[in-house]
């Protein structure tokens, strides 16, 4: 361990377990795995679960790294074979004492404490620091005085304060500088404006802008050039003549939402959104609109993210949808909302068009949707923030030509270990997808459950 500028990262279990392709994002830096890492490994490689593959993948990338060693690991493993790295890969080739006064036990993770103590005293003169997606271990680190980090690589944003919205707000002078050259026109019954000014260049397609002073103006960003932005008006949902399901958008943000998830143009739609803001009921009633009335989608695929996701889903009798009922309860509180709401059915006619809705409804796991292809389909990913973004590029990739894809998540609500609101897929995918021309996003704001549910979001 030569170069003393460079520092040494230990790698715990779990990052490698979250992000296998981590070997090779340490740039000019020293890494350094211990063996009770390899223990864990080890351990873990078997199953068909998410982490089982990634363990496999580790132990596979490690091996391609050290099989092209020819001199004596303790000099340690060239990386840039494989990546533009010029650090090296250390792996533990002597026995260390672990023991340290504070920490009892064999535990793993006080043994990686160990090995990283060790190493503080053995080379001294370098920055030694512990890699771990665990809270605890970091904070037992920082007890014994030794530098820890969370593995940030995989983050797509450091702050989700800035993750786009979808959603701009037109400043009150916004037509005094934007109007000089403006064109409007109407094509196919949808009225279009072209702007030029200086605020133009900051839009992105598909967003919407709204301006709320003397004459509200609603609109979406169909064409960004330069200075030069075409802008289409929205259809007005919350008017009862233009009903999704007899469901009517109750403010401006589920009105955007719904003219993006209507919108047989826009392939992928991301809604974001605390508890109660109309994110499955809105993207349910555009779905059966279009699925039954519409005949735009052959069926409607709904998969939500159990807290185990993909591992077994259990020993619940019966088959694959019937296990995931149980986790299905928001589909089926949405559709008694969305039966209800046609008054001039009758008992009789519900029962019918209940049987019909749940006869084009799928329920399905994420767990074999390897593989697999939907043509013609409204794919519904709810509860999307609990996914990682390599689980959200299988899903994603699913899609066959005619089919939708909407995800739906809260980010503040994450279940899954080790995953926060800046590397979730759903963070990953409203990011990467900005800007593509058939995709679209909302970040819903109102809560419009009910007054109790509102009250209780925000006092409690």
């Amino acid at each position: 361990m030569v170069n003393k500028k460079t520092k040494l990262f230990v790698l715990d279990t779990n990052v490698l377990l979250h992000d296998p392709s981590c070997l090779y994002r340490f740039e000019e830096h020293d890494i350094y795995l211990p063996m009770v890492t390899l223990e864990e490994l080890d351990n873990i490689k078997k199953g068909g679960s998410e982490v089982a593959r990634n363990a496999r993948q580790t132990s596979r990338f490690i091996e391609e790294i050290i099989a092209d060693t020819e001199t004596n690991l303790d000099q340690g493993c060239v990386l840039d074979k494989f990546s533009k790295n010029t650090g090296r890969l250390f792996l533990q080739t002597q026995p260390i004492d672990y023991e340290l006064p504070m920490l009892a036990g064999s535990k793993a993770d006080n043994q990686i404490l160990g090995v990283v103590h060790f190493l503080k005293t053995e080379y001294f003169k370098r920055e030694v620091i512990l890699v771990s997606k665990d809270i605890n271990i970091r904070i037992k680190a920082r007890a014994l005085s030794i530098s820890a980090e969370d593995y940030f690589n995989d983050k797509v944003l450091e702050d989700t304060e800035l993750l786009h919205s979808g959603i701009t707000e037109l400043p009150e002078y916004f037509w005094e500088k934007h109007s000089k050259d403006m064109e409007s026109w109407q094509e196919e019954g949808r009225m279009f404006y072209k702007l030029t000014g200086p605020q133009c260049k900051d839009f992105v397609q598909n967003e919407f802008v709204y301006y709320e002073f003397d004459k509200p103006f609603h609109a979406i960003v169909r064409k960004v050039q330069k200075n030069t932005a075409t802008l289409e008006i929205v259809q007005d949902y919350s008017n009862s003549k233009f009903n999704v399901w007899g469901i009517n958008a109750r403010n401006k943000e589920q009105n955007f939402a719904l003219n993006l998830l209507m919108d047989p143009n826009v392939d992928f739609v991301t809604l974001l959104g605390q508890a109660g803001t109309g994110k499955t009921l809105l993207t349910l009633a555009a779905a059966l609109q279009q699925t039954l009335d519409l005949k735009l989608y052959s069926e409607i695929i709904m998969t939500r993210v159990t807290v185990s996701v993909g591992e077994d889903i259990g020993f619940l009798p019966g088959t694959e949808e019937e296990k995931m009922n149980p986790w299905m309860g928001a589909l089926e509180d949405n559709l008694d909302v969305l039966n209800k709401s046609d008054d001039t059915a009758g008992d009789w006619g519900r029962a019918a068009t209940q049987d019909l809705i749940k006869s084009r409804i799928k329920v399905k796991s994420l767990n074999f949707m390897r593989g697999r292809t939907f043509l013609k389909k409204f794919l519904i990913i709810d509860e999307a923030q609990n996914l990682t973004p390599k689980q959200m590029k299988t899903l994603i990739t699913r899609a066959g030509p005619g089919t939708k894809v909407v995800c739906l998540g809260n980010i503040a609500q994450i279940d899954t270990p080790y995953l926060t609101e800046g590397s979730s897929g759903l963070t990953f995918v409203v990011d990467r997808f900005k800007g593509w021309q058939h995709n679209g996003h909302v970040t819903l704001q109102r809560g419009e459950r009910s007054r109790l549910a509102d009250y209780a979001a925000e006092a409690l």
